[in-house]
C-alpha cells in the first residue's frame, strides 16, 4: 500500500476558519470514501500548543513552528490582518523549510505571508480578493490573478472560503482520479466544484465601492450588455472618462485590459448557465454575446481547458 500524503498546516494568529474547515475536510472524507489512510495531516502554531481563529476558536496543534517534522506539503494559512502577525520568525520558519525541500502552498491570505519570505516573484498567485489592491502595491513583481486557486506553480495557492475546498478537490482528483474527487463532493453536498480558471465573483459595491465610480459603472455596463456586447471605447463614452482613463482603471484595480474583463464575465455567464439552465450551447452562446456557437466553444476552451459540452458534464 502506498504510503499517505501527509500534509502540515501552519496556523497563523486569526488565521480563517471556513478556509480550515474546507482545507482538512475533503482529505478525511477521501479517506473514509476510500475507505483508505491516502491523507494525513497535522497543524503547526508559533507555540506549538494552540491556535486561534478570527471567530475566536481554539484549536490544538502538534507541532511548534520552529521544529517542524518532514511532511509533503507545508500549507501556510492565515485570515485577518495578517500584515501584522508575519513576524520574523514566521518568515525564518518558511525559510528553513524551503531551504530543506519542503512543498509549500498558501491558503486564504497565506500568499501574503510568501510574498513577504521573497517565494512568489513571477509566479501566478491567487489571494483573498479584498487584499487584492494591497498586494498588487505592495508586491508588483508577484503575477497576482484572480482565480479562485492555482495549482500549476511550483507553490500552489488557494483565495481563501470555499476555494480552498475546489484546491484540494482539484489534488484529489490529481493524486486518486476524477471519480473519487467527484464522490468526496458528494459527500460535502457540494455540487459546483470551480476549477483553477474559474475567477473569485463579489458584488461591484464589495469589490470596488465608492473609491471608483467609473471603474464601477463600466463594469455594471458590461454586466448589462452580456448578450449584445458594445465596445470599450462607447463603454468610455456612456462613463464619462476617456478610452486609455479606463484602461489605465481596469489595470490598476484589476490587472487587465477592459476587453479581457468584458470576455471574462461573459464566459462566467455562460459557465453559470451550462450549470443552472438546460439550455442548448447554442442558445446560451448568443445570450452571453458570442457570434456562434463554434466561437464560443473555442474562446471557452481556451479560457477553461474544456469545451461547454464537456464542463457542462462535469459540473452537473
Amino acid at each position: 500500500m502506498a504510503k499517505p500524503q501527509h500534509f502540515i498546516f501552519l496556523l497563523v494568529h486569526d488565521f480563517t476558519h471556513i478556509a480550515f474547515s474546507c482545507a482538512v475536510e475533503p482529505l478525511r472524507i477521501a479517506n473514509l470514501v476510500s475507505g483508505k489512510e491516502l491523507y494525513t495531516w497535522s497543524y503547526a502554531s508559533e507555540n506549538g500548543e494552540t491556535a486561534t481563529c478570527s471567530n475566536g476558536s481554539v484549536t490544538l496543534v502538534h507541532h511548534k513552528q520552529d521544529a517542524l517534522p518532514d511532511s509533503d506539503r507545508l500549507f501556510v494559512l492565515s485570515g485577518i490582518r495578517v500584515q501584522d502577525h508575519t513576524d520574523k520568525s514566521l518568515l525564518a520558519c518558511l525559510r528553513r523549510e524551503r531551504a530543506r525541500g519542503t512543498k509549500i502552498g498558501a491558503l486564504c491570505s497565506g500568499a501574503y505571508v510568501l510574498a513577504k519570505a521573497g517565494f512568489l516573484t513571477g509566479i501566478q498567485t491567487a489571494i483573498h480578493w479584498e487584499f487584492h489592491d494591497g498586494f498588487m502595491e505592495e508586491f508588483p513583481q508577484v503575477n497576482l490573478v484572480r482565480n479562485v486557486f492555482v495549482s500549476d506553480e511550483k507553490i500552489i495557492t488557494a483565495s481563501g472560503g470555499t476555494a480552498t475546498a475546489d484546491l484540494m478537490l482539484h489534488m484529489i482528483e490529481r493524486d486518486h482520479g476524477y471519480d473519487l474527487s467527484v464522490a468526496v463532493s458528494d459527500q460535502m453536498v457540494y455540487n459546483a466544484v470551480r476549477d483553477a480558471t474559474a475567477e473569485q465573483r463579489v458584488s461591484l459595491q464589495s469589490r470596488h465601492g465608492m473609491r471608483n465610480k467609473h471603474l464601477a459603472r463600466a463594469i455594471q455596463k458590461m454586466h448589462e450588455t452580456i448578450e449584445y456586447p458594445i465596445s470599450p471605447t462607447l463603454i468610455a463614452e456612456e462613463v464619462g472618462i476617456s478610452t486609455r482613463q479606463m484602461e489605465r482603471l481596469f489595470g490598476k484595480f484589476l490587472n487587465c485590459s477592459p476587453k479581457k474583463y468584458y470576455v471574462e464575465i461573459r464566459l462566467e455567464r455562460a459557465r453559470h448557465l451550462l450549470l443552472q439552465t438546460e439550455g442548448s450551447v447554442t442558445e446560451i452562446s448568443l445570450a452571453c454575446g458570442f457570434e456562434s456557437a463554434g466561437h464560443f466553444s473555442r474562446v471557452y476552451r481556451s479560457a477553461f481547458g474544456v469545451t461547454p459540452s464537456v464542463q457542462r458534464s462535469r459540473l452537473s
